[in-house]
Parts: structure tokens; sequence; C-alpha cells
């Protein structure tokens, strides 16, 4: 079964209101995962760093990332609250760290045992060696990457697995964890691999969902796609491509300020991707080509039978002027056209009746 995660974000805009709001929003949509994210904004980006152009244009206001990412935490107490809402509804909370402090709060306070690694992530290696020494299994997101950027964080990935603290990291460790069978076996257990295209809204242009498929060629990994092209097509293309997780943010009104609402779906829109990810999962079906139970009724109303073109006497042989096809498909079965031709008839026949 396709997983599907709801990325709330930073979409509540601080507002502990809003972000139980969006918990009821995922649930009503019916996805798996509600996901949110954990961070402190001075441990997070210098105070100088600048907005992605995305954040600029969404926000309409030029200002850093600090500025806008300190009025975007999501207090410690509020998480509590929300993973126990969560528990109560049935639905799974999820958080992706962006620091340490807020990684070993999500593990050792909150409890989580699988991780978000994003995309913006996968080259801080020791960030990266924090994630897998937890244990807990991780969600990779391999945005702007390249495959040998991707192959070096599963190297480090590989090594924090199946190491212990003692043994010293570095480059060399890496990549030797990476080709032992224990690192592949742990990663196969432990990794799911998303492709992702970080723009907001990615152009339709530059999703690459065949690049899902190159990896898992390279990998061998559970495939799975964070999507952030505008709409739903691209999900359900995803999911009929073979991804098994979906990740989609979602808002509870594009209209909103903040920097990603405008590339998020709001609720009703959420609701239709989980139906059409749904409706392809089952359409998928087992790959056994042959018949379907609904299907079996009308065979014999939409095949065809060998039927007499004409009268036919007893005795008389059967020939491509007195026989042909049609429907209904009750009778002997085309194919034995050419078997027939030449054979007498062992009674009469009246034009139109089926062999």
């Amino acid at each position: 079964m396709v997983k599907i995660i709801a990325e709330a974000g930073v979409n509540h805009n601080g507002s502990a209101e809003l972000a139980f709001k969006l918990v009821d929003a995922a649930h009503a949509a019916g996805v798996d995962i509600v996901k949110f994210q954990t961070f402190k904004a001075k441990s997070l980006v210098t105070k100088t760093a600048r907005q992605a152009e995305y954040q600029t244009r969404n926000t309409g206001v030029a200002e850093s990332q600090f500025d806008m990412l300190s009025r975007l935490e999501l207090d410690h107490d509020i998480h509590k609250e929300l993973i126990e809402y969560c528990k109560q509804l049935g639905i799974e909370f999820l958080s992706t760290a962006f620091d340490a402090e807020s990684l070993s709060f999500l593990v050792n306070d909150l409890g989580l045992k699988t991780l978000k690694i994003p995309s913006g992530e996968l080259t801080n290696a020791p960030f990266v060696l924090e994630h897998a020494r937890t244990g807990c299994d991780l969600i990779v997101s391999t945005g702007m990457a390249t495959l040998a950027e991707v192959e070096t964080a599963l190297g480090v990935i590989a090594f924090g697995l199946i190491n212990e603290t003692g043994v010293v990291p570095g480059e060399m460790a890496f990549a030797e964890a990476y080709a032992s069978e224990a690192g592949r076996e742990a990663l196969k257990s432990k990794v799911t691999l998303l492709h992702c295209t970080t723009e907001y809204p990615a152009p339709m242009n530059e999703i690459n969902l065949r690049a899902m498929q190159t990896m898992v060629t390279a990998f061998g990994l559970m495939p799975g796609y964070s999507d952030h092209s505008a709409g739903i097509t691209i999900p359900v293309a995803a999911a009929a491509m073979g991804a098994q997780l979906i990740e989609k943010h979602f808002t509870l009104d594009k209209t909103m300020e903040g920097p990603d609402h405008k590339a998020s779906l709001e609720p009703d829109e959420l609701i239709a991707m989980v139906r059409g990810i749904r409706d392809v999962e089952q359409a998928l079906g087992n790959g056994i080509k042959g018949p379907q139970l609904s299907e079996i009724k009308n065979k014999p109303i939409a095949r065809k039978s060998l039927v007499a073109a004409k009268p036919i006497k007893k005795g008389e042989c059967f020939s491509v002027a007195n026989l042909t096809t049609k429907r209904p498909g009750e009778g002997i079965e085309p194919i034995k056209y050419w078997s027939m031709i030449g054979n007498a008839a062992s009674c009469d026949y009246e034009e139109d009746q089926i062999i």
C-alpha cells in the first residue's frame, strides 16, 4: 500500500491552533502521515542568510531566512500535544529536524521511530550520520542531488547503521560501509529514497519522474516521491510508476501569508489526490494477465463464433463462402475457422446459425 504523507511543514505559521486544524484536515483526507518541521532558527541559518527566490515571491517580503523562520518555529510543548492528538485520531505524526537539538527532541523526547532527512540536508554528512545512528527508519529526500551525491549520503547512512560510535567516520569508512553486504542490507531495511525537485512550484518539464526509477536501478531501495508541482497529477503519476511513499505539501488556504502556502494543496485538493492515488493503487493490480471477474459475463457478448454465412446442408463442406464469424461467442471459436474448411457439416444449418 502506498503511504501518503501530508506535509504541513511550516504552514501553521507558528500558530498552535492552525497546526491542530492541519492535523484535522490531513486526517479527513485519509492520509497515513501528517508531517511538520522542527527547528531552531538560530541553529538552522545564519542571521544574514538570504531567502530563496520562491520564498520572497510567495511571502512578498524581502527579509533574511532567519527573520522568516523565527516566526515559523513550533514550540516543543505544542509538538507533544500534536503527537498525542494524532494518536487519538489514528494518524501518524512525523516531523523533519533541521538541527541536532531538534533531532534529539524528536527521537529522545517524542520517541519517533521514523525520521525524514530533507533534500537540503542530504550533503550535510555529520547531520546525516546523526540520523543514521538513531537506528530509526529513514525517509531520504534527494532534491538538487546528483546520483553520486545520493550514493555518498547512503554511504554515510550505511556507516551509521552498522558501526559502533567508537569507529572513526570518514569518506573511506563511508565508502567501505556502502560497499559491504551488511551496509547494503541495512540500507534496504531502513531507507526509503524519495525523488524530488526542489522548486516551489516545480516546473513540469523539470519533474523528471523517470529519475525515481533510475534510483531504484542504482540503489535497489524503496522508492518514493516528494512532490512540489502544482496540482495532483504528478503525485498520482508517481504512484502509477511505483512510488511506495508520496509526500505533498498542504495548507488550509493558499492565500495565507507564508513561504509554502502557494505551492501547497488545499484540503479539497488533498482529498482528491488521496482518492487518485488509491484508485491508481487498485488499478495496478497483480500483473497477471487474464480475464477479471467483471469481464467473464461479457465474453459471450463481445466475442464471436463460427456462423453459417448462408444455409448449409448436411454433408455439404464448410467453405470460405458459407462460413463466417459473428457474435455471440457461444459456439466454436474463430481460431478453428481454417480447420473447419473442407469438413462436412453434420447437420443442416440455417443462415446466421451458430456452428
